[in-house]
């Protein structure tokens, strides 16, 4: 007599949770909520920047002021400074362009009567054929006055890179200049729009690009993602409910 062994007993697989669907799309939509409310903050401190900068340009030039610890309020102020020019400190910032051709911006110290120099972009010029031949932008000599806006340049852009010994850089960085001279050097620089002009040197310095619609533009990404997270949540959960309800 043959005997049938039992029918084997199959347990039921475990079942995910039901929360866990609407506590994952609550968490990412807090997310993007909360990277978007971040984007619209930085969208709104670059427009109240806008707005401060060109109040700014807009202000009368004034005389620049001595002991100034933060620079960042007088940020494209206009301002006046008298001094004579150092030629032989002069170099060249590498890979500039105006009007679509590529050249070189003249960058010349300006020291004044109490021995600190001001670094005086004094304008772009071209490039010629020859790379290996750098343009001639000599300085004008004696007691000049400069006007100009204030621009601060970016510190420890160089990433442990030595100096540049020669007269031509590809970026421009206060601490590593102010080592190559015995001098105090003021952590600014001077975009020159009066004074002595030399006409091979073009100064229609642009407006500064804040990117805030850039954030505006993150802004409704995050929160286009968190209703669309929302959205299938509701879409998938309603099918659910219904299919149930047959």
């Amino acid at each position: 007599m043959t005997t049938v062994p039992p029918a084997a007993v199959v347990e039921p697989a475990p079942r995910r949770p039901r929360w866990l669907p609407l506590v994952a799309t609550v968490a990412f939509v807090v997310l993007c909520i909360a990277a978007g409310n971040w984007q619209r903050a930085r969208m709104h401190e670059k427009e109240a920047l806008r707005v401060a900068l060109d109040a700014a340009s807009r202000a009368p030039a004034v005389e620049l002021p001595r002991g100034v610890v933060d620079w960042r309020p007088w940020r494209y102020r206009r301002v006046v400074v008298h001094g004579r020019y150092q030629p032989e400190r002069q170099f060249l910032l590498d890979n500039r362009v105006h009007d679509g051709r590529v050249g070189y911006d003249v960058v010349t110290p300006l020291a004044q009567d109490d021995g600190t120099r001001v670094l005086v972009d004094r304008g772009f010029v071209p490039a010629g054929r020859d790379r290996a031949v750098l343009p001639d932008a000599p300085a004008p000599a004696g007691a000049v006055t400069v006007e100009g806006r204030i621009e601060l340049p970016p510190r420890g852009y160089v990433f442990g890179n030595p100096p540049p010994s020669g007269p031509l850089w590809a970026h421009l960085d206060i601490d590593r200049y102010a080592a190559t001279i015995d001098a105090g050097v003021l952590p600014i620089v001077l975009q020159a729009t009066g004074g002595v002009t030399d006409p091979a040197l073009a100064r229609d310095w642009p407006a500064p690009d804040l990117g805030s619609e850039k954030h505006l533009g993150y802004m409704v990404q995050w929160y286009t993602f968190a209703a669309m997270a929302a959205g299938f949540w509701m879409y998938f959960a309603v099918r659910h409910r219904l299919r149930r309800t047959r």
